[in-house]
């Protein structure tokens, strides 16, 4: 097949190029060439997503089995990607979000909960995150005229993460020392690696299937003890890891998500954030390596690469990642001291 990827160059972009030209698909991106180094073995067209003079040159005399868009985050922009490729490619798959469901993260969802209202129209600044990718979709949908896919991701962990959450724990564990660990060990997690969720995008396009996914990985694939856990034994570690129940750390200020990557205390409004429901693509298909192995490989990434103490964020949405070392301590100290 012949693959457009539209981005192509940063975590999920880069993992859906080195899939496809491993199966043996011919794979052109298009991207600014700012974000990141392209995948050796495509063929890179240079231009910005946001000017429609870019666009038309870059659909100029061209013609692909299918697009895949990465890094679509403004239904307008989108939209003129869409109008720009419609009679281009036989398909057009859009990476969104779970986000796109205003239930989540407070209750489980699946495809047939409603999206938020988000016009195909809508420009960047025109709502939340989570509301501009279900306008996206709704640009995808109502503008392309071939074979139309949407896979909605939850949390997405693996090598050339940009938004810093499993790399932010692999440093702090290789920091050694005594970690803040968030929760209870026990509490299960849903994640995917970012290779597996290329597999299913190519998976799909390769058979032509059409429709909305969600890639949130299998339902408890791992628990958070096994996830810290393993980041300890991928660094090298001896941290000891203490544990710090829900309570305890929203007393002190502590912010769910980012200050602790991944933490999600057990309150109404992140009851679901685990829960997404991905039985319609597991039975078509979707797989899950082992947590640990990502780990393992996202701390080998991070090695080889030389990769400095800070990551930076190309996700406008993701914000910065980890606790401050001496709020840390003031509350493993506060918790010794209980």
């Amino acid at each position: 097949m012949d693959i457009l990827v539209i981005g192509g160059s940063v975590f999920v972009g880069r993992a859906l190029a080195e899939t496809a030209l491993a199966r043996g698909h011919s794979v052109t991106t298009f991207n600014r060439g700012r974000t990141g180094t392209d995948v050796p073995g495509t063929e890179n067209v240079r231009g910005d997503r946001t000017d429609k003079d870019d666009l038309a040159r870059l659909a100029e005399g061209r013609t692909w089995d299918a697009v895949v868009d990465v890094c679509g985050f403004s239904p307008r922009v989108v939209g003129d990607a869409v109008r720009a490729l419609d009679g281009h490619a036989d398909t057009y798959a859009f990476i969104s979000s779970i986000s796109a469901y205003p239930d989540w993260p407070g209750a489980r969802v699946d495809e047939n909960s409603p999206r938020f209202p988000c016009p195909p129209d809508a420009e960047a600044g025109d709502g939340s995150y989570g509301a501009l990718k279900a306008g996206c979709e709704r640009a995808v949908e109502t503008g392309f005229g071939g074979r139309v896919l949407v896979v909605q991701p939850g949390l997405i962990l693996g090598p050339h993460e940009n938004v810093g959450r499993l790399p932010w724990w692999l440093r702090r564990m290789a920091a050694s020392g005594r970690v803040l660990a968030p929760g209870a060990p026990d509490r299960p997690m849903q994640v995917i690696d970012v290779r597996d969720l290329a597999a299913f995008v190519l998976d799909a396009v390769e058979a032509g299937k059409t429709g909305r996914y969600l890639a949130g990985g299998t339902p408890d694939n791992t628990t958070v003890g096994e996830f810290l856990g393993a980041c300890v034994q991928a660094a090298g570690s001896d941290a000891e890891l203490v544990w710090v129940d829900d309570q305890f750390l929203l007393d002190h200020d502590v912010a769910p998500w980012t200050e602790l990557p991944l933490w999600a205390p057990l309150t109404d409004d992140l009851a679901g954030v685990w829960l997404s429901d991905s039985a319609k693509a597991a039975a078509e298909g979707m797989t899950c390596r082992p947590v640990p192995e990502t780990v393992a490989d996202t701390w080998a990434w991070y090695e080889a690469a030389g990769l400095p103490a800070e990551l930076p964020s190309y996700a406008t949405h993701a914000g910065s990642q980890g606790i401050d070392p001496d709020k840390e301590r003031r509350i493993l100290a506060a918790w010794d001291a209980r």
